[in-house]
């Protein structure tokens, strides 16, 4: 018996690359779990501590290092913490964790970022040399940081706005009936 015979009925012809609007790669990422005003931020928080630790990066010397080494770990450490964040609002990790944890974190990483950013920009302004690529830093990292902060205060009306919304409208009397019910 030859091997068409037996597997013909059976099997189905390979279909091929899968054509569509979003395969490969593509099909990893998803955008629509947060607004466009907040993937605007997002992505400009992203960009400004990178240019921020790039023109951090390009300082050759310096007198009092001390704000620049401040200023290197928080725009670093900016960067990565928004390019996490990002990572888990668009990729499959973001339905293996809890919304709302995701959410709590985002909120508490934004702040804190946005409060240190500022912090290690204005010790940078304090102790920076002048020079062209030292004052590039400083502008991005002000920048990033009023983004940040920005960010937290959109975040923080927007849970204000929902916990209005699931407050109870008619709430519950305290005190006892004290008027006949058949009266």
């Amino acid at each position: 018996m030859e091997n068409g015979a037996v597997y013909s009925p059976t099997t189905e012809e390979d279909p091929g690359p899968v054509r569509g609007p979003r395969s490969g790669l593509a099909a990893y990422f998803f955008q629509g779990r947060l607004r466009w005003y907040r993937q605007v931020l997002k992505g400009l928080q992203l960009l400004l501590s990178l240019l921020a630790f790039i023109c951090e990066e390009i300082v050759s010397q310096c007198t009092l290092c001390g704000g620049l080494y401040i200023f290197e770990f928080v725009s670093c450490s900016a960067l990565l913490l928004s390019l996490l964040m990002l990572v888990v609002y668009c990729t499959p990790i973001y339905d293996r964790i809890d919304a709302n944890k995701v959410k709590l974190l985002d909120f508490y990483i934004t702040l804190a970022t946005g409060c240190l950013f500022l912090l290690a920009s204005i010790i940078f302004v304090s102790t920076h040399d002048k020079t062209a690529a030292e004052y590039a830093a400083i502008v991005f990292g002000f920048i990033a940081s009023f983004m940040f902060l920005l960010d937290f205060v959109v975040m923080f009306t927007e849970r204000r706005q929902e916990s209005q919304r699931r407050k109870p409208e008619n709430t519950p009397r305290t005190e006892p009936l004290t008027e006949p019910l058949n009266a």
